[in-house]
């Protein structure tokens, strides 16, 4: 027994509180797979062909995009997703999109589309992430928002078709309290339609200046994360009442301008290491109406797909089928992109042992370890080219040892 073997004693008593404290509030980033987009749709407009019926305008679309914005690899892969799984996240709307109706039309839209949404799941045609968006807690909308909710919730449980793809998304927030009150509704529904203790989660949109600083300077959307109590999915940004509350003119609304990526850092910060799943908003410009005008909205919209990966917002929104060959595009373009040094030459350095060029910590394999699960489960990347495994990426990503193979040499490389 060393002098040293009693404060290391007396500092896990002193720590003890902090460490609980760390490991619930972050538990680190979530293996779990990230849809890179949303499709919102208004809630009306849903059936269950719709998933089918966007992959078949997409697809039309795809032979039209300019020649520069998918080279002939990753036109023959977007091609294969959009026939596949063209859209990975359906979010049906029954707020902005849908509009103010009277109740008993919104009870009846509400019970069709979670009804064709069920029969989409049980047929296995549904989008795999999928949900609705409903009115927000704000006291106008309070009433008609949760009785949505619970509408549209109990008829997927009546129909035994509520996955864990299932994502409602609570819009304006503007305050913890409501982030408050949406997990005491999700309790309140679990037990009211029979289901086990968390299994609703939720994600929160920040749309409102509230949601980023309160009035008291503080990040609020920091607080609104660990408010959710662990039920908080997503944080999602939303491009155009974000930017029309902060004042900016309609014209100069976007997904880039500075106001925007203010918001989005303070997302971003305050959802690191939570495991919540971050995911940009959406341009309005939409490739219709004239084939110069279409190209022209093409590329802003594979620039600003593009711009938001490289700033680590691997989702966004897309409001229009001719919008998924582009957002395909550029997603695929990033990763095959990142391919040969990112997820191939330095990964297997890392694990096999060589040199790479570069001296890697733990951190930043793990890093590169999810940039190459990523581009996999979207389709991008073929396990074959990346030279590891599932297991051995998830055992990067958490940051647990890789049990060796054959030829598996695990390198512990120092840090200067």
């Amino acid at each position: 027994m060393t002098a040293l073997d009693g404060l290391a004693d007396e500092l896990d008593r002193r720590l003890a509180a902090a460490d609980r404290d760390l490991a619930l509030r972050y538990p680190g980033d979530r293996p779990d797979r990230q849809p890179v987009h949303t499709v919102y749709l208004p809630g009306d407009r849903y059936d269950a062909e719709t998933v089918a019926g966007w992959g078949t305008r997409a697809l039309a679309a795809l032979d039209d995009l300019p020649l520069e914005l998918a080279a002939a690899e990753v036109r023959d892969r977007v091609r294969a997703k959009l026939a596949a799984e063209p859209i990975e996240d359906l979010r049906l709307d029954f707020e902005d999109g849908y509009g103010n109706r009277p109740d008993e039309t919104e009870d009846a839209d509400v019970l069709a589309a979670a009804r064709a949404l069920a029969d989409s799941v049980l047929n296995g045609r549904a989008a795999p992430f999928h949900g609705l968006r409903f009115k927000s807690f704000e006291a106008p909308t309070r009433r008609r928002g949760l009785r949505t909710l619970d509408l549209f919730v109990g008829e997927l449980v009546k129909a035994d078709a509520l996955t864990s793809g299932f994502r409602p998304t609570l819009p304006k927030v503007t305050s913890i309290d409501q982030v408050e009150a949406m997990v005491l509704a999700c309790v309140t529904l679990e037990r009211a339609h029979g289901l086990d203790e968390g299994t609703l989660r939720f994600e929160i949109q920040i749309e409102t200046p509230q949601s980023v600083l309160g009035a008291d300077g503080t990040a609020l959307v920091a607080r609104m994360i660990h408010a959710a109590a662990g039920r908080c999915s997503g944080l999602h940004y939303g491009t155009y009442d974000y930017s029309a509350s902060c004042g900016i003119a309609a014209e100069y609304q976007s997904m880039e301008h500075p106001a925007a990526d203010h918001a989005k850092a303070i997302m971003q910060v305050a959802a690191a290491g939570t495991g919540v799943q971050l995911s940009d908003g959406s341009t309005n410009v939409l490739p219709v109406g004239g084939p110069e005008r279409a190209a022209e909205a093409w590329r802003l919209h594979a620039r600003l797909v593009r711009r938001s990966l490289e700033r680590g917002f691997y989702q966004g929104w897309d409001l229009h089928p001719a919008q998924l060959p582009t957002r395909y595009a550029a997603t695929y373009a990033f990763y095959r992109d990142g391919l040969p040094t990112a997820a191939a030459a330095r990964l297997r350095a890392y694990v096999h042992g060589g040199d790479s060029g570069f001296l890697d910590e733990p951190a930043t394999a793990a890093a590169l370890a999810r940039f190459a699960q990523r581009g996999l489960e979207c389709g991008a990347l073929d396990a074959a080219e990346i030279g590891l495994d599932a297991a051995q990426l998830t055992a990067l990503i958490r940051r647990t040892p890789i049990v060796p193979g054959p030829g598996t040499v695990r390198v512990r490389h120092a840090i200067l």
